[in-house]
């Protein structure tokens, strides 16, 4: 049966299988502290399945002296051995009472012999990836309603511009939000915390261009370059941007909405609002500045800084045209 890392309960096997280390992380974790409220003094061991020496399972699971129980964590099971394959599978046909394997694979074909031995023997719990801007919101959102907190709805967009997309510094970006702030995490104590980010400068300078901002939009960029941020990002940040303006404007043509394009709803509001001052012959002008942009920032112009420029410029005249 599969599951998901804050559902998954103890039981004698469980895969904890897929990319996502976060989730694997906390699949793990809850597993042990459901071990210890059972009983404090369960014995635990972790093995490495790359490492795995032959017998060292057998071993593990034998009755103990004084008879606690035992919990047994593979990590790396995706690079497992094959005495380890060969261990593991015996031990399914003969399990010992009061002992849980708990095995984590990262991913792949290495095992699948054990793979679904284990699906069918216990529980499996899925760690894919998040993909979708709208599910990386949603990880923060209930991550903040687990320790009690609310946030805007453009405060955790912030956070994710800033942060980026890995589900780690994520994870850690809200740790310390929830520690060091109190109420409700606002748009301002994003920036506060991170408006030194690159990803956040990026998008900022976007923000006053796509608005027609061309001097806000130029000071960001010159205070951004000033202090150390690549011209690359800065370009990037606009270039995506002005894709989301394009995907909002034919979706809604179409009749589609946020979900259907993998972005937060209140990403296709705003995006919906600042279409307003874009015709499409506007938006095409601004695209292609900023691809003129990104490839002189890769090397086709000596002055990457004033390419910058430059299509900031454009893009907010793009912007104001009417």
């Amino acid at each position: 049966m599969a599951t998901t890392w804050d559902r998954v309960s103890l039981i004698p096997f469980v895969l904890v299988k897929g990319t996502e280390g976060v989730f694997a992380d906390r699949a793990i974790d809850r597993l042990l502290a459901e071990a210890r409220e059972r009983d404090p003094e369960v014995e635990i061991t972790r093995l490495e399945a790359a490492a795995y020496e032959p017998g060292s399972l057998t071993y593990l699971v034998s009755p103990s002296l004084f008879g606690e129980p035992r919990a047994i964590v593979v990590t790396g099971a995706e690079s497992m051995n094959d005495a380890f394959l060969a261990d593991t599978l015996a031990y399914l046909q003969h399990p010992e009472e009061d002992v849980w394997l708990i095995v984590r694979h990262g991913g792949g074909n290495r095992g699948k012999r054990l793979l679904d031995a284990m699906a069918k023997a216990g529980e499996v719990v899925l760690c894919d990836p998040l993909r979708r801007d709208s599910d990386k919101a949603d990880f923060v959102l209930k991550d903040l309603h687990r320790y009690g907190r609310r946030a805007e709805r453009e405060a955790v967009q912030g956070l994710l511009d800033a942060v980026g997309s890995d589900l780690r510094e994520l994870d850690a970006a809200v740790r310390q939000l929830v520690a060091d702030t109190e109420g409700t995490i606002t748009v301002a104590v994003v920036n506060r915390y991170y408006s030194g980010r690159v990803e956040a400068t990026g998008f900022r300078v976007a923000d006053a261009a796509v608005a027609g901002n061309s001097g806000e939009a130029v000071a960001l960029a010159r205070h951004a370059t000033a202090t150390g941020t690549p011209p690359v990002p800065l370009v990037a940040a606009l270039a995506a941007k002005l894709r989301t303006l394009v995907k909002v404007g034919a979706a809604r043509g179409r009749g589609l909405k946020a979900g259907d394009l993998g972005i937060a709803p209140w990403q296709f509001d705003r995006a919906s609002r600042d279409l307003r001052g874009w015709s499409p012959e506007a938006l095409a002008d601004a695209i292609t500045a900023v691809a003129e942009a990104d490839a002189e920032v890769k090397g086709a112009s000596r002055d990457p800084d004033f390419a910058i420029e430059r299509a900031l410029l454009r893009v907010a005249a793009a912007r104001n045209r009417r």
